[in-house]
């Protein structure tokens, strides 16, 4: 039953949990870490460990999705962000990061809107997108909404492996100005296969799962102070309900379709390892990570972090923060393998999953998703 609560006369609302709420229940029995699997397949596609970018110019370059790739996770190009309009992507970047310094967030967030105004140039796109696929690793690009359509055709052509249609709150048709984008019939004629979100409750996820999508992802990026999505919209998504939700959903639809299975991609909050086992442990299959990666000395945006949104033309939802100073960045590699002496949990995220599965008695991603939770007082 769900729990609901009265706010005021005639008005209830759902009492639901962030994933700070909950906490993993270790069983009876342990193993070593050195047994447990994180491996995790999207269709076709195969990859090591549950880890993919958040779509926005502050990590995913196209060297930082290759990097990624070949450590086992999925970059996800922005490909209507910085590298689909501009050739000196990395001097615009010095340029952003150079002004958030001087004269602050919100000067950086005007820039930033610019430099994301400026006309799209499909021939860079496709240079990033040839670049990642010459290295071998799976090609993955976002797409919003409202621009799904037009700009699909040139990434199949350029050649993708998969396509990630993703806005702040979306659902299985979104009504624009023109002809509405109909993502059941969207993704039917398509020969790659489509990851769609953010959603936040089951009855989305599942009208998502029926539109023929191979991934959901529930959530939208929300990182504390760097997004603004619930200041701006007043929408929030409490990401262990969430998760647990769309995992709910994803076996109505395995019944309903005899089979089917669709992957829960949780995009939010998720900072540190413990709260990337959280999110698998609630059910999600692999998450998106944003400030986590920003560490990185790969990343582009040199240890400054803004999502996607920010760069929204006349509501963006994001800010830029610095999360880490230049001379102080672990290696991609370190970030997710370690060795690590921080003791949060933000370096070393497979590692501390892995752990997490471990001292629970799980040997894959799939077991761990029925691991015992509780709830904090």
């Amino acid at each position: 039953m769900r729990d609901m609560v009265e706010i005021g006369m005639g008005r209830t609302a759902r009492r639901t949990y962030e994933l700070d709420d909950v906490d993993i229940v270790p069983s009876r029995r342990t193993r070593s870490s050195q047994l447990v699997s994180l491996a995790w397949q999207l269709d076709a596609y195969r990859f090591d460990v549950p880890v993919v970018t958040h779509p926005t110019d502050a990590l995913v370059s196209p060297e930082f999705a290759i990097e990624l790739g070949r450590l086992g996770g999925l970059g996800v190009i922005n490909g209507e962000g910085l590298w689909a309009r501009h050739a000196d992507v990395a001097a615009r970047i010095d340029q952003l990061m150079e002004v958030a310094e001087k004269q602050g967030t919100e000067a950086a967030v005007t820039l930033l809107q610019a430099l994301s105004s400026a006309p799209m140039q499909p021939d860079l796109l496709g240079a990033a997108v040839a670049q990642v696929r010459a290295a071998g690793v799976t090609v993955a690009v976002r797409v919003s909404p409202q621009n799904a359509r037009a700009l699909t055709p040139a990434l199949v052509q350029a050649g993708i492996d998969l396509l990630v249609v993703h806005g702040t709150i979306i659902s299985a048709e979104h009504v624009g100005e023109d002809q509405p984008l109909n993502l059941k019939t969207f993704i039917a004629e398509l020969d790659v296969p489509v990851v769609a979100g953010g959603v936040s409750d089951h009855r989305t996820a599942l009208h998502l799962m029926r539109t023929g999508a191979a991934g959901v992802i529930v959530g939208y990026g929300s990182t504390p102070g760097a997004t603004t999505t619930g200041e701006v919209l007043g929408i929030g998504v409490p990401m262990a309900t969430a998760i647990a939700d769309a995992a709910a959903a994803r076996r109505d639809y395995l019944d309903e379709t005899g089979g089917r299975y669709v992957h829960v991609i949780a995009d939010g909050d998720i900072v540190s390892s413990g709260q990337l086992a959280k999110a698998i442990a609630c059910g999600a299959d692999a998450a998106m990570l944003g400030v986590p990666l920003a560490l990185a000395q790969e990343a582009p945006g040199r240890g400054w972090y803004w999502p996607s949104a920010a760069a929204h033309p006349s509501v963006p939802r994001g800010a830029l923060l610095k999360f880490a100073d230049e001379d102080e960045r672990p290696t991609l590699q370190q970030v997710l393998y370690g060795p690590s002496n921080d003791p949060w949990g933000s370096v070393n995220l497979v590692g501390g999953l892995r752990r997490s599965m471990a001292k629970a008695g799980y040997s894959e991603l799939k077991e761990f998703q029925r691991v015992g939770l509780s709830v904090r007082a």
